[in-house]
């Protein structure tokens, strides 16, 4: 356990004030992969590897399509154990590639790495410390995967390990500089009954913010005090129960599932005031937990329900974690109206949630290369568009694009709801003005929502309203 003295913060920061300082990109921008840790029998056997593995492959099966999937196997064996299950499940291995490091368990959002950019648009790689949620679990090979990862694909590293103890799922960013988080899982703290949760000893929260402006890029905190428990491993991680959408939507739980999840009427108050850097409160989105206790696969009653705050934005899909429950389908239909550019996708996460976790707790975004304004940018230059007329329409409507380039190109419809309704075939069109016709003969009266895809970039959010 590193053992963090407030002499050596107050130096660590005297020396870094006026060094670089760096911007996490948000969950919800362009991805060149995500990692994945595989479960695996070294540490808790092979009942627990076995009942994790096609919660893996389904991630993978819905991962591969727009994005890498990057495969943390701990050996040769296990990849090749891997292999043989996604091939069986027919998952396309193209965009798949494995590294081979031992680790202790599957948690990479909290031990993995925090890609980052600088005031360049650079791309790096952070190596927080992890200590095993405080020093509860073994940790010592998990905690050597970020300097590995970047190192095998040639990013720099900042080794922040005797800075910090930062793990990936005790915050939330809404891509603006807000920073969203519990104390009880970055600070040390003790409650009534003496429990303990050793982070980062003697470091003050002025002191932890100074850090995570300079290496994370916030601008404003919203702290809430968080609970202490042996039943919640994490100590109040927030995605647990909080998650940005985009940057003007939180999405949360109704005060009474917040009040049984744990959390105080205070917090509550903290999290449904909740304003971004310039004061303006955020939408609130309530999604339920879970009708029942969640039951894992082979029959083991858990004791209490699940939350579906705990999901994952990939480039073309939203992971859900879903429990074979009733309210998986309201769950699922209120996340894909945040994200109708998006396909959500249940995974089923009953046997992971009996260790604490869910999708998000698993998965670790790798932004692009190029930051993603620049790209945005770059793709602009390439083509100009014109928004859908006439709109409203009852059979047909138009969109011009004039491109400078050969490029490829895709539309696709949703509804309000955010379902996918109808879309266009990728076709390969020529430099200059062209005109894509949508037609309306098998969409209802109402307000749709499309999305235009350049070069398999989403490129354009426009809405049309079909009257007919």
């Amino acid at each position: 356990m590193k053992i963090i003295s407030t002499i050596f913060i107050i130096v660590t920061m005297a020396i870094t004030s006026f060094a670089q300082t760096y911007q996490m990109p948000a969950e919800n921008e362009p991805h060149e992969g995500t990692w994945l840790q595989w479960p695996h029998q070294y540490e808790y056997g092979m009942s627990y590897r076995n009942s994790l593995d096609l919660t893996w492959v389904s991630m993978t099966k819905a991962l591969v399509g727009s994005e890498k999937v990057h495969i943390i196997a701990y050996n040769s064996t296990e990849q090749g154990r891997i292999t043989a299950l996604l091939s069986a499940a027919s998952v396309n291995l193209s965009n798949v590639d494995f590294k081979l490091w031992q680790t202790n368990d599957v948690w990479v959002r909290d031990n993995g790495p925090i890609f980052v950019r600088d005031t360049s648009g650079n791309l790096h790689l952070e190596d927080w410390g992890f200590n095993g949620w405080g020093g509860d679990y073994n940790y010592n090979l998990c905690n050597t995967i970020p300097t590995s990862i970047g190192t095998a694909i040639s990013l720099p590293v900042i080794d922040l390990n005797a800075t910090m103890i930062l793990e990936g799922g005790a915050y939330e960013l809404d891509g603006k500089g807000v920073f969203l988080a519990t104390k009880s899982s970055i600070l040390t703290q003790t409650n009534a009954s003496g429990a303990l949760a050793i982070r980062n000893p003697g470091m003050t929260k002025t002191q932890a913010e100074t850090i995570l402006t300079q290496y994370i890029g916030v601008t404003k905190f919203i702290w809430l005090d968080g609970f202490l428990g042996p039943d919640d491993i994490t100590d109040a991680h927030i995605d647990g129960f909080a998650k940005f959408a985009n940057d003007s939507t939180l999405v949360t739980m109704s005060n009474s599932d917040l009040l049984y999840w744990g959390l105080s009427s205070t917090d509550i108050a903290t999290l449904n005031t909740a304003s971004n850097v310039s004061g303006t409160a955020y939408n609130k989105v309530y999604v339920p937990l879970t009708q029942n206790n969640v039951v894992t696969t082979f029959g083991t009653n858990l004791g209490y329900k699940g939350s579906y705050c705990n999901y994952y934005i990939a480039n073309n899909v939203i992971l859900v974690p879903n429990y074979s429950d009733p309210n998986d389908a309201a769950a699922n239909a209120i996340i894909q109206a945040l994200h109708p550019g998006r396909t959500v996708v249940g995974i089923d996460c009953r046997n992971l949630y009996e260790n604490g976790g869910m999708v998000h707790c698993v998965t670790q975004q790798q932004p692009l290369a190029a930051a993603s304004s620049s790209i945005n940018n770059q793709i602009a230059e390439e083509y100009k568009i014109v928004k859908n007329y006439p709109n409203p329409f009852n059979q047909s409507t138009n969109i011009d694009i004039s491109l400078s380039t050969n490029s490829s190109l895709q539309i696709i419809i949703f509804n309000a709801l955010g379902e996918r309704v109808a879309e266009t075939s990728k076709t390969n069109y020529t430099f200059g003005k062209q005109t894509i016709n949508i037609k309306a003969d098998n969409l209802l009266d109402g307000m749709y929502y499309y999305q235009i895809r350049v070069n398999d970039f989403k490129t354009l959010n426009g809405h049309m309203i079909v009257s007919n």
